[in-house]
């Protein structure tokens, strides 16, 4: 059953359900009027058989009125033709005004029946007094002009309902109709999209109501997959930039190696070493690339460990790095905990730390520092150019000084989306009395205790 259909049958069995309701309120609420009304009716009979028998004439009548009299034994004294039930025996015996209601068929007719205690009465065959007894009255109306008033409300009723259910059925139709019209709109905008794959359209944004929210829900899901293809594209294009320059360097001295017989030993020795150089950068750059590509992707579930740790082996493996050019690290930390991926985060404070070492002088110092989650590096270079700081953590970006450096622009870009994909931040600066400053901060968390499988044993 298709979507509109439901629709249709829900909105339908709401209203014939609220129309049988209401139908059958309507008839018993009118039931009950008229069987009140014949009560009121019963009552008024009641009290004037009792005024105008004055002394009971054993087997005789009142005119039109159906009565009788029962004593508690079932004995007829006045009137007749009605059926004596144990209930009217316990009347009969019961304090004066005790009285009920019930319905009754008198040779195949429906009456309404009051049955009331009169107390003790005399009883004559005239002209000899025969005694006194308790009774109970009985009087009993015909319910022939009700059962037809109410016959006819059923009959109108029925129409009503009858007529109900097909508007119903119309209404349904016309509000489902009108409610899936923008429904469908969006369905055929997400199939165009998924036949086109062009991601450019927007919808209508709608009003104030659901499907307005999902229009515009919709409009934010294409705006963020072009966002997404934008940066796509220009990821792309900018890789296919940066291998230009080593691919074009490695078919050069690829075509030099045709002359290796005409080289001297020295020049193969620069050979080689240029080709050493451009297949390491090659290999730097797409591992750089592949870390962007994860974006925020988690392969591996995180991990609670200790940032100080990782910092202090980071800056361990940077000072070998350093020593041929007598560039010192140091390190002032303090235990810090926090969640995350370690291997990720290890190779942005990495890419933090060959940041500094690529700009500080020779036999220059770089300081490092890790307290509650944030990791500080400042190293004693040029620093960072004013027009060049809004810039530094973009993809590809280097600076005009950095352009004879060795690198892909591609470090600090992968620091920066480490530390958002961890819920953290980077910031950089100029340091006081020179050179640059950066902060990478991650939010900590408590020590795990122990047995913790979430714990790390930071081997």
């Amino acid at each position: 059953m298709t979507f509109r259909n439901r629709l249709v049958v829900v909105a339908t069995i709401a209203v014939v359900v609220a129309i049988l309701a209401a139908a059958a309120a309507s008839y018993f609420a009118a039931r009950s009027s008229l069987i009140s009304s014949v009560d009121g009716t019963l009552q008024a009979e009641a009290q004037a058989i009792q005024t105008h028998t004055g002394r009971i004439q054993r087997g005789g009548a009142l005119g039109y009125r159906v009565f009788q009299y029962v004593t508690p034994s079932g004995s007829v004294i006045a009137g007749g033709g009605i059926k004596v039930s144990p209930e009217v025996k316990a009347v009969a015996g019961s304090a004066i005004g005790t009285s009920f209601y019930s319905d009754l068929t008198i040779t195949g007719a429906s009456y309404r029946e009051l049955v009331v205690s009169v107390g003790t009465v005399e009883v004559f065959t005239e002209p000899r007094y025969v005694g006194s007894a308790p009774a109970a009255l009985q009087v009993v109306v015909p319910l022939a002009s009700v059962d037809s008033q109410l016959a006819h409300l059923g009959f109108i009723l029925a129409l009503v309902v009858l007529l109900g259910i097909a508007l119903a059925l119309f209404l349904a139709w016309l509000v489902s109709h009108a409610a899936l019209v923008p429904l469908d709109d969006l369905t055929a905008a997400v199939e165009q999209v998924a036949a086109t794959t062009d991601v450019s359209k927007r919808l209508d944004p709608g009003g104030p109501d659901e499907l307005g929210r999902l229009r515009r829900a919709f409009n934010h899901l294409l705006s963020a997959l072009q966002r997404s293809q934008d940066a796509q594209r220009q990821l792309v294009l900018d890789a296919g930039h940066e291998l230009r320059t080593p691919l074009t360097s490695l078919r050069t001295n690829l075509e030099v190696v045709r002359r290796l017989d005409q080289l001297s030993p020295e020049e193969r020795e620069v050979l080689v070493d240029d080709l050493l150089t451009q297949m390491n950068e090659l290999t730097t750059l797409v591992g750089d690339l592949s870390e962007l590509a994860r974006g925020e992707q988690r392969p591996t579930p995180p991990r609670v460990f200790r940032l100080d740790t990782l910092v202090e082996d980071a800056v361990a493996v940077m000072t070998t790095h350093g020593r041929p050019r007598e560039v010192t690290f140091t390190l002032s930390s303090s235990p810090s905990w926090v969640r995350g991926q370690r291997d990720r985060i290890d190779r942005a404070i990495g890419n933090l730390l060959d940041n500094a070492l690529k700009w500080s002088p020779d036999q220059s110092l770089v300081e490092v520092g890790c307290h509650e989650g944030v990791v500080t590096v400042r190293d004693h270079g040029p620093g960072i150019a004013e027009d060049d700081l809004p810039h530094v953590f973009d993809r590809f970006y280097r600076a005009p000084a950095a352009r004879a450096l060795p690198g892909s622009g591609l470090g600090l870009a992968i620091v920066a989306q480490v530390a958002q994909a961890e819920g953290g931040s980077v910031w950089a600066g100029l340091a006081p009395g020179g050179g640059a400053i950066f902060r990478f901060e991650l939010p900590t968390v408590p020590p795990p205790e122990a047995g913790d499988p979430d714990g790390s044993d930071d081997e």
